[in-house]
């Protein structure tokens, strides 16, 4: 697999890196589903040990992710795994504290807490999960001035800013200033360049990781109806998973990708990651890696394909081409 350097961070790392919200359990917040069902601990475990050992070694967290569990999970690795081999990164905003996520005592809380349960002195990129800033943005100003004091003390070493919404991220980088930014992207989902961020990337140098990139799963095709999700978990309250017709298709996707590209190790993978990124200079996907045999199957991906199956790919996915 190739690598990347992450933007301004100067760090190299693969292109299809490690995403850890699937290991965080069903969770929710009041009336939310915020987490993911089906998982299994010791093979997500497993599943990071092999990452590391193919050269995977950009994981991605959250304090939110399993109200700390996949943080502690990571924590518990270091005796097996070397840390300085492990460019680290975890994010904070999503748990809240008395008023809001970015409240500036809970954030302390916050670093503290992921410090303690990452077992590390330093976290080599720590995120704003959200550009939700409070009421007239109250929480914005203190919330980079508590960024920029936890880089000057060590215990950051680079800044990010995340959202789901790629608009949102271009409005506030120029003030956050951040070193990374993580946002949605997939073949079925791709506001990036219309929201502005991508100008903004490229002007000034920033990583990128695009999260969900398989749209937890959806794209790919796996489903013959729609699943039967545990309360808890995120995609119970997502629409796409309840349409039987867009699941029947991506099915058909799937099948169309398999003949075109049969002779590669990772058809549907190279075809679903490798447009997310070949657009994007110094830009990673982050997939979920819950058994070792996920970690196995994006190690092979080779993010290479030509511009016209680049091409093919998106016209099928977004239906101007036949399945």
């Amino acid at each position: 697999m190739r690598s990347i350097t992450l933007g301004r961070t100067g760090v190299e790392v693969p292109v299809v890196s490690v995403g850890t919200w699937g290991h965080s359990g069903p969770a929710r917040v009041k009336r939310h589903a915020v987490g993911w069902a089906g998982g299994d601990d010791e093979a997500a475990r497993a599943a990071l040990l092999r990452a590391c050992e193919l050269g995977l070694s950009h994981w991605d967290t959250a304090d939110a992710y399993g109200n700390g569990h996949s943080e502690e999970m990571i924590g518990g690795l270091w005796q097996t795994v070397p840390r300085s081999q492990v460019f680290l990164a975890s994010k904070t905003g999503w748990v809240k504290g008395s008023a809001h996520g970015y409240e500036p005592d809970h954030m302390r809380r916050q670093i503290e807490s992921s410090l303690r349960r990452l077992r590390t002195e330093t976290i080599d990129l720590y995120y704003l999960h959200h550009c939700d800033f409070g009421p007239d943005d109250r929480y914005l100003d203190s919330a980079i001035a508590l960024l920029r004091e936890f880089q000057a003390a060590g215990r950051v070493r680079w800044i990010g800013l995340s959202d789901w919404d790629s608009a949102k991220v271009a409005r506030y980088a120029p003030v956050v200033e951040p070193d990374v930014v993580q946002v949605y992207r997939s073949l079925l989902h791709d506001p990036y360049h219309e929201s502005g961020l991508a100008d903004w990337v490229a002007v000034h140098g920033a990583g990128v990781c695009f999260f969900s990139p398989l749209q937890h799963g959806l794209l790919l095709g796996k489903y013959r109806k729609p699943p039967e999700l545990d309360p808890g978990d995120h995609r119970s309250g997502r629409p796409e998973f309840r349409d039987a017709d867009l699941l029947a298709r991506l099915r058909r996707c799937r099948r169309a990708v398999e003949v075109r590209f049969g002779e590669r190790a990772q058809p549907l993978l190279d075809a679903l990651l490798t447009p997310l990124v070949a657009d994007v200079p110094g830009a990673c996907v982050l997939v979920g890696m819950r058994r070792p045999e996920h970690a196995e199957a994006a190690a092979e991906v080779c993010a290479d394909l030509s511009a016209a199956d680049i091409d093919w790919v998106r016209r099928l996915y977004r239906g101007l081409s036949s399945p």
